[in-house]
């Protein structure tokens, strides 16, 4: 995603951390700002996991640039419940 630019990681980091936090429900605990960074940081995981497998990430777009957020905030989300003992 290194072409994104800074709007484009709050803008697709905040639409896939919000996503992945309806999905995981943590929303309601979740405000825009967290929102955002759970996003970006799952965006950054969600590249290298795919990474491992071969996947290149640099060039895949917008869409495919947000499912690889969405997917890594999914991800980081799960752990941090898991981690806590929080349920739904």
């Amino acid at each position: 995603m290194p072409g994104l630019g800074i709007i484009g990681w709050i803008v697709i980091g905040g639409l896939a951390g919000w996503i992945g936090s309806k999905i995981m429900g943590t929303d309601a605990r979740q405000g825009v700002v967290l929102n955002i960074v759970v996003g970006i940081i799952g965006g950054l995981l969600g590249g290298f996991l795919l990474g491992l497998f071969g996947v290149d990430v640099a060039g895949g777009g917008w869409i495919f640039s947000f499912l690889t957020c969405l997917f890594g905030a999914i991800i980081l989300l799960f752990a941090l419940k898991a981690v806590t003992g929080q349920r739904s």
